[in-house]
């Protein structure tokens, strides 16, 4: 029997976590292409990285990333896309989209 990620596991961790539990406070997504629409997801305005382009030094960075179910989305999310973020009261830029193989992705975010 296959998982069903989505259902089982994402739309509840947003449930729990994620931004916008009442309707007016939801991210709303901006695709560089066609309208506007809200969405949900999970903010963290510091996400930590590690870069370990040399195995023996690491470097960290932080930046804003909105964790997104991929299902939500009537076109697959893309750098260049705008998200704004009601809780921070900011919009943010889609600087890349890291998927994970469960129909998850990560929005790494630049402020605008």
């Amino acid at each position: 029997m296959a998982i069903d990620w989505d259902k089982a596991v994402l739309e509840p961790l947003e449930a729990v976590f994620g931004e916008g539990k009442e309707p007016d406070k939801r991210p709303m997504f901006y695709p560089a292409v066609g309208a506007r629409y809200p969405i949900d997801g999970v903010f963290d305005a510091a996400y930590r990285d590690v870069d370990l382009a040399d195995p023996l030094v690491g470097a960290t960075s932080a930046q804003p990333v909105l964790g997104v179910r991929l299902s939500i989305f009537e076109v697959p999310p893309a750098q260049d896309d705008q998200v704004y973020i009601p809780s921070v009261d900011k919009r943010f830029l889609v600087m890349d989209v890291r998927p994970d193989s469960h129909g998850w992705a990560k929005l790494m975010l630049s402020e605008m």
